[in-house]
């Protein structure tokens, strides 16, 4: 099922199934997390909402081969770990913003599979990983590079989670339709032109892999949401190079998901520009 999380013409939140001509009917249940049925009614879309508000983001880094070539990065034996705050979320069509008070013009575009959690995950093995997968969805790991690498501490944290940096959506794919995770095509749109186009297969840990990695341990939540890192052709490892700018469009496409687009705009700038907030 392809389930779109949407505000109606009231204001209130509501979830729809999309069909495949495009139509889209309105579900009954309050939450993703728990069972949804259609009630044959139309669903009145006044705005796309991403599909869920996650407690935390499991993001992984260098996990393609092809872009761990492109950055010069040594293939890694385990996966690199870092973390996005629930603050980075944005919705399909809301603005990724530029950061201006800790000014950033270097910010990227990443496409990647996001694996939503259906159910409480501990010690996952790679053979019932995919058993706690409640479906699939789009994201942007929008990265601020010179606050990742430069000032960013010695971790990525810094420049990857600031407010609008995890674009979702636009619908969950329930994990049922999506047998393997790693068979996908995956692309990036800048301003209609593709700067991103692969697929999941070229994933160094694949989806199960990542789960059981992650869980081990450690308990992942319902909701949780794992972004599993991006393909090569991102703005830093071009010559020159190409990073978002004010009035920019970014579309991220996965093949059996659908495409989330949002535009880019500058944060409005605080009011003492000349202050240095905490640094």
């Amino acid at each position: 099922m392809k389930i779109l999380r949407y505000l109606d013409l009231l204001g209130a939140v509501r979830f729809a199934q999309e069909l495949p001509d495009g139509s889209c009917v309105e579900l009954a249940g309050a939450s993703l997390l728990e069972p949804l049925t259609p009630t044959g009614r139309p669903a009145r879309v006044a705005r796309l909402l991403a599909p869920l508000e996650p407690p935390v983001f499991w993001c992984i880094g260098l996990n393609y081969r092809r872009h761990a070539e492109e950055t010069k990065g040594q293939i890694p034996e385990y996966p690199v770990l870092f973390f996005k705050g629930p603050n980075a979320l944005q919705h399909p069509g809301g603005p990724i913003q530029l950061p201006r008070r800790l000014r950033s013009d270097a910010v990227d575009y990443e496409c990647e599979l996001a694996v939503v959690i259906g159910k409480t995950c501990k010690n996952a093995t790679r053979e019932n990983a995919l058993s706690h997968v409640l479906g699939y969805t789009c994201a942007n790991d929008v990265s601020a590079r010179d606050w990742q690498i430069y000032k960013g501490g010695g971790q990525w944290c810094r420049g990857k989670t600031f407010d609008t940096f995890a674009p979702l959506g636009p619908a969950l794919v329930t994990a049922d339709e999506i047998p393997n995770p790693n068979a996908l095509g995956i692309r990036t749109l800048l301003n209609g032109e593709a700067v991103q186009d692969w697929n999941t297969n070229d994933m160094i840990f694949d989806v199960p892999a990542l789960i059981a990695f992650l869980s081990a341990s450690t308990t992942l939540a319902p909701g949780t949401v794992i972004l599993t890192g991006t393909p090569h052709g991102v703005g830093m490892a071009r010559r020159p190079r190409l990073y978002l700018k004010p009035g920019d469009t970014v579309t991220v496409e996965i093949e059996r998901i659908g495409a989330l687009t949002n535009p880019v705009e500058e944060e409005e700038p605080p009011v003492d520009s000349s202050s240095r907030p905490g640094v």
